[in-house]
């Protein structure tokens, strides 16, 4: 389970990487072979998180720092919590839980609503304050947004059949992903897995990935090879980002009217008087350029190859052309607004100084004729 939160304007990894030295930090990549398609100038900070107090069912249980038992349903589970941090100022906090082993695909998917459903709010709230506490001299201009992600991955090591035998994740049922992934308990329509549930994605014949807006099933029988979480966690910070500079956008916008009232008041020299208006919208639009490209930059795939699909899937289920052409909407209405102001400003200025020089040149004119 992850909730990723945008806590500042970047983060400088390396100075991150010092800070939570005791709490054996990695700075991995993705370890497959193929991974080499997927460039990624600066990867991100991973971490274990100290002790935590948290409630299942109105009772306190106590999480260690390593592998701890919850009782989630009435079953025992090891959860591990853990963080990642990213260079454009997210972290994303990481609750693993492990079910038993042996459970028919019904109990597992019944399970699976359980623990979602278990009081993981305060847990990672409190765990994401201790986290910017130690970390937080290596964030740039720190703020916490309200704006959060939340996904869960659904991660399966082995399918058996009723006899024991290995079961080909090919053989699963739409039916039986989308009950695990959406949570209905009746069976949708044709249709609405269609729209609901990305294509299946496989590399090998024993492994598969299907995607939604907020959870995934990922089948992968090294255990050992995270590499398809790790491209669906990046997407989702990415996705974080640009939701948090689009509400920003959203609050930016209606207040430029605000602010070009403001500014049309009173005189100012040389028609100056939207300069100060000129200067918060162009720092406004090299932000956006700025914050794009980070994003952008932070992940970029080379080659079609399987974790590229994966990637590129999840950016399609995840909204990011909409997400990002809403950005590029708001902001050609900044640069619009910037250029209408800036040629009245011109203008002004233009119209103050020929005001100017017709004055001169009276005054010219009245000097010479007094020395007659």
């Amino acid at each position: 389970m992850y909730r990723l939160f945008d806590v500042g304007y970047g983060i400088a990894l390396d100075r991150a990487f010092d800070l939570l030295a005791s709490s054996a930090p990695e700075r991995d990549r993705p370890s497959r072979g193929e991974a080499q398609s997927i460039q990624i100038p600066n990867p991100p900070v991973t971490a274990s998180l100290s002790a935590e107090q948290i409630q299942i069912d109105g009772r306190p249980v106590e999480a260690k720092l390593t592998a701890r038992m919850f009782l989630i349903a009435g079953r025992p589970v090891e959860v591990d919590f853990s963080a990642r941090v990213f260079d454009f100022g997210v972290v994303s906090l990481r609750a693993k839980v492990t079910a038993e082993p042996g459970l028919s695909w019904e109990e597992f998917t019944q399970w699976g609503a359980a623990v979602t459903a278990a009081a993981w709010n305060d847990v990672l709230v409190r765990a994401r304050d201790r986290l910017l506490a130690r970390i937080g001299a290596a964030i740039e201009q720190p703020a916490v947004s309200p704006i959060t992600e939340d996904y869960t991955v659904f991660r399966v090591h082995r399918l058996l059949d009723a006899n024991g035998e290995p079961f080909s994740p090919e053989d699963l049922a739409d039916g039986q992903i989308s009950r695990l992934l959406l949570g209905e308990s009746r069976p949708l329509a044709a249709g609405a897995r269609r729209d609901f549930l990305s294509p299946r994605l496989s590399y090998l014949e024993d492994d598969l990935a299907v995607l939604t807006w907020g959870n995934a099933l990922v089948v992968e029988p090294v255990a050992a090879d995270t590499d398809v979480q790790y491209v669906l966690e990046f997407a989702n910070a990415q996705l974080l980002e640009l939701r948090w500079y689009d509400a920003i956008l959203d609050a930016e916008v209606p207040a430029i009217q605000t602010r070009f009232v403001q500014a049309r008041r009173g005189f100012h020299l040389l028609g100056r008087r939207y300069s100060r208006l000129l200067e918060e919208l162009q720092r406004r639009v090299a932000d956006s350029v700025e914050v794009i490209e980070r994003v952008e930059n932070s992940l970029k795939v080379t080659d079609d190859v399987f974790l590229a699909r994966v990637y590129a899937q999840a950016l399609e289920e995840f909204r990011e052309r909409m997400w990002r052409s809403g950005i590029e909407r708001k902001m050609a209405i900044v640069r619009d607004t910037y250029d209408m102001l800036n040629a009245e400003s011109i203008a002004r200025r233009s119209e103050t100084l020929e005001f100017v020089i017709v004055l001169l040149i009276a005054f010219e004119i009245a000097l010479t004729l007094l020395r007659r």
